[in-house]
């Protein structure tokens, strides 16, 4: 039985006196008898990374208070037998309810505040969150930045679902694509490989005794010999794994397009541009094989799509039927919804000022701490906090404001940007933006791409009144419409 709730919302189960156990995932509610409340002991926080949950449990003396965190995913509550499953925050309608009560520390209570306003309007069924991790992957500078942005617990038991409840398959899927394709447009790598063959009347390589006796002396083929030899070109471990793997994801996305959502096309335009190069490489290939592969600063994309390829290969336990099964097994896992954000601006950040990617440092380390992206441009350096938050559409979260006023006077921040800087003066306040979603009034990054220049960050009408040199700027994210 499935517990269903989005991010940042809070869903309590409490032990039922007498009556019928129910799960009303509406109401966020449920209710069950001592002997399945007495399972649910011992259930703790579940923690994504040092620094966030995946969701965080409120013990009482009759019922625990479940709140999920800004991460999605699909998990065990403890030994009860029962999973979580929850889905993005950003899901409601198309911008009318987002209107919060601003003065509110909970967003859920704010969430449901505006469900009771308007319940007439166009219904979104998810953010498109496939969307967001197709373009940070389509680059290849903010691809090389999703190391850690999924957590998948192969150890674990795994969860029956539905497959369009499915949410790990098309993200794993659509890694694996993006890779695939940088691999495909630079060509596929050569190297020297392995064969075994029986040849006749020649000797190629080495003669494999025991197989050469087995298929040709018990035979009577005295005129076969079973050798075993090395070829340089392109049919080696490495590219016959990918091609599997491919073979696997081809399967899933003829079955399952509907998962992909507006991102369907997309992907098939991927698929189509790959296939000629795999149509001369085989897919026979052992897993040990790879463990020797030799990494090259060239074609380094391989170990990450390899990588993703094991996972997809083993989310189908190597299974291509499994690829059309309408329910499926999956493993536990988490998305890091903030830091796809925070990727996703990144990506958007240096397709808006292309040939200044040197000027874009994402994740500069600062004692410990590490803010989002620094902008390192003369008079237009400021320091930028992706903030996965909805607050901001008329209001501030004021301890996030001095987090970033803190980034902004940290001495390791001003020197940096003050080395071979000319035009950035030290002693001055520096500028500090704050960027969230808004899914109503924000920045259309598909068709005002521009407005994420550098030189157009800034500027009057996004300051925030109550702070000296602190900005935020609205965009909007691709939701998913019923």
């Amino acid at each position: 039985m499935g517990i269903k709730l989005s991010e940042h919302k809070k869903f309590k189960i409490s032990k039922l006196t007498d009556g019928v156990e129910f799960l009303d995932n509406k109401a966020l509610h449920l209710q069950l008898n001592a002997d399945s409340f007495a399972l649910l002991d011992g259930i703790t926080n579940k923690a994504f990374n040092d620094n966030s949950n995946c969701y965080t449990v409120e013990n009482g003396t009759d019922f625990y208070q479940i709140k999920a965190d800004y991460c999605i995913g699909l998990d065990w509550l403890g030994n009860s037998g029962r999973y979580i499953q929850v889905e993005p925050k950003i899901n409601i309608t198309n911008g009318e309810n987002f209107e919060f009560c601003l003065n509110e520390d909970d967003e859920s209570e704010s969430f449901d505040k505006a469900l009771r306003k308007d319940n007439s309007a166009e219904i979104s069924i998810g953010l498109d969150y496939l969307k967001m991790l197709m373009d940070v992957m389509a680059f290849p500078v903010s691809a090389k930045e999703v190391k850690g942005l999924v957590n998948i617990d192969w150890n674990a038991s795994k969860i029956n679902i539905d497959s369009r409840d499915d949410k790990l398959t098309p993200f794993l899927i659509i890694q694996f694509l993006q890779l695939l394709k940088a691999i495909v447009k630079k060509g596929l790598k050569k190297s020297y490989y392995k064969i075994q063959e029986n040849l006749r009347s020649k000797i190629k390589g080495k003669i494999l005794i025991g197989q050469h006796i087995k298929k040709n002396v018990l035979k009577n083929r005295f005129t076969n010999i079973f050798c075993e030899y090395q070829v340089f070109g392109e049919d080696n471990y490495e590219n016959r794994f990918l091609n599997k793997a491919f073979v696997f994801v081809c399967s899933y996305v003829n079955n399952h397009k509907a998962y992909f959502f507006s991102n369907a096309f997309d992907i098939e335009q991927i698929i189509d541009y790959c296939r000629p190069l795999f149509e001369h490489i085989g897919t026979s290939v052992e897993l040990h094989q790879l463990k020797n592969i030799k990494t090259n600063p060239f074609f380094k994309e391989y170990k990450a799509c390899i990588k993703i390829g094991e996972q997809i290969l083993k989310r189908f336990a190597y299974n291509i039927s499994q690829t059309a099964d309408q329910k499926i097994a999956t493993p536990p896992f988490w998305i890091d919804m903030p830091r796809l954000f925070e990727l996703y601006i990144y990506e958007k950040m240096l397709k808006a000022n292309e040939g200044s990617a040197s000027k874009i440092k994402y994740q500069f380390s600062t004692y410990g701490n590490a803010l989002d992206i620094l902008i390192k441009q003369g008079k237009h350096s400021l320091v930028i906090d992706a903030k996965y938050k909805l607050h901001y559409k008329h209001g501030e979260v004021h301890a996030d404001m001095r987090q970033v006023a803190g980034y902004a006077r940290l001495n390791k921040v001003l020197n940096e940007l003050a080395y071979n800087n000319e035009d950035f003066v030290k002693d001055a306040v520096l500028p500090c933006l704050i960027i969230y979603p808004d899914i109503k009034n924000g920045i259309d990054l598909g068709e005002d791409l521009p407005a994420f220049k550098i030189e157009n960050l800034i500027t009057p009408y996004r300051r925030v009144k109550a702070y000296s040199e602190i900005y935020k700027l609205g965009v909007k994210l691709s939701l998913i419409y019923e």
